[in-house]
């Protein structure tokens, strides 16, 4: 699966390859650290962006064949992603290591100019991410429509949860009815007592991986060229449940009610 992935998109590939020992590094470099940022390690929050990094870059590289044959576009979405995605961990990775926090952090010039340089990669991978839905392949192989549906629904929800994330960045916080840093579950930190907007973004983010799945796997049973419109249907019905379940957690996030209480 990795040699046909790195076929797929070798720059994606390697630049996910690198995130992984990134990964490494910093779960190793956590286990030493005895300091707190917000009252967690401060390596837990570059673990998890490594990680859902990783699996963003390589999604983007397994569904590279399935755009149309535009090379221009093509490149613009590999490097564009490839580099917002490393300036961004790499400055999370370098507040961590100072010891204070990458987001939402203007406590002196060099924090915003960081917190600011952040936003503008973000803001320019959606960019890219709206460009690779709208060169995604127009036609719809038969026997692989539900994977291809997978693959246009679930970009378009992710598109949908990066734009989300403007919400989290208008509220100055992740937290909503208490500042950040109060109880969370283990790991992720999801507040345990008040709303939290990280739940809908990182579900709404996910079904880039889970649409596509769905509908692979709805390929796989039975004759392949059969019931093609339930095929879609179902896929496109999944992504409207989705869509719906990230608006209820949104919805409790803004209500301040936490998806854990403890």
């Amino acid at each position: 699966m990795l040699s046909e992935l790195r076929y797929r998109d070798a720059l994606l590939f390697w630049t996910g390859i690198a995130m992984l020992l990134a990964l490494v590094i910093v779960t190793l470099l956590s286990i030493s650290d005895a300091r707190l940022i917000l009252g967690i390690n401060p390596w837990i929050k570059p673990m998890k962006f490594l990680t859902s990094i990783t699996l963003f870059l390589w999604s983007f590289a397994w569904f590279m064949p399935e755009t149309q044959d535009k090379p221009r576009q093509r490149r613009i979405v590999r490097w564009v992603a490839a580099g917002s995605m490393t300036i961004e961990i790499v400055c999370i990775i370098l507040q961590a290591a100072r010891g204070t926090t990458s987001h939402f952090n203007n406590a002196t010039v060099f924090d915003g100019i960081i917190f600011g340089l952040m936003g503008l990669t973000i803001g320019i991978n959606t960019a890219v991410v709206a460009l690779f839905l709208f060169i995604l392949r127009r036609d719809t192989p038969p026997q692989r429509t539900g994977y291809i549906w997978g693959v246009r629904v679930g970009v378009a929800i992710f598109l949908l949860a990066s734009l989300e994330g403007g919400l989290i960045v208008a509220n100055n916080a992740h937290t909503v009815g208490a500042p950040d840093g109060g109880p969370g579950l283990p790991f992720l930190n999801w507040s345990t007592r008040y709303g939290d907007l990280r739940i809908a973004h990182f579900a709404g983010m996910h079904a880039l991986q889970a649409l596509p799945l769905f509908g692979f796997l709805l390929d796989r049973m039975g004759n392949p060229f059969a019931a093609v419109s339930l095929r879609r249907n179902l896929v496109v019905g999944a992504g409207i449940l989705w869509v719906a379940m990230v608006g209820g957690l949104l919805w409790m996030a803004l209500n301040e009610l936490p998806l854990v209480a403890l």
